[in-house]
């Protein structure tokens, strides 16, 4: 991201009040996630708790209705969106607690519609990104979080490492068998 320079700053700081408006709408028109960061940022209808259903509800739709001739590929790839989802969601909001609790509801959807399909040989990747996207999660819980968090998070991630370590596949990253 360009840093402005302060001849810039300079002249945001002549423009009117009438050339900032034109200037802020313009640029709005073009990019979508400005236009959620600055409704977010300005409104007061526009809260945490809807930004996170809007996400929540992009994340079941990415990996619930997932379908295609060659299902395991297109599985990884709405992962692969669902991450990029949740990273916009991050920097509209910059809520850490929200970003993980994001996380974990891809996991328990990925672990409720397909843990079965994990031994699979097929599936590997979905697995291998299943695997890292716990460990991820387990990292953002300890860098971002405080320790009273933890505790709240231990017992869901409990449950998905177990489940992990009961798949009859070697598992592609070194996962703890429990969250400490």
């Amino acid at each position: 991201m360009p840093v402005p320079s302060p001849a810039f700053r300079q002249a945001v700081k002549q423009l009117s009040d009438k050339e900032k408006e034109a200037l802020i709408l313009k640029a709005v028109r073009r990019d979508a996630e400005l236009y959620e960061l600055l409704s977010y940022e300005l409104l007061e209808e526009v809260t945490l708790e809807e930004v996170y259903a809007q996400s929540a509800e992009k994340i079941d739709e990415l990996l619930v209705q997932t379908s295609g001739r060659n299902l395991p590929k297109a599985l990884v790839r709405a992962l692969r969106k669902v991450l990029k989802e949740i990273a916009r969601f991050k920097r509209i909001t910059k809520n850490a607690k929200a970003e993980v609790d994001l996380h974990l509801h891809a996991l328990q959807l990925l672990f409720r519609h397909y843990v079965t399909h994990f031994d699979n040989y097929h599936y590997q990747g979905l697995y291998t990104a299943t695997a890292r996207l716990v460990l991820r999660t387990m990292q953002l819980i300890h860098k971002n979080l405080h320790e009273d968090y933890h505790l709240e998070y231990k017992a869901d991630l409990d449950d998905l490492l177990q489940k992990l370590h009961c798949v009859q596949r070697p598992l592609p990253v070194a996962l703890p068998k429990a969250f400490a």
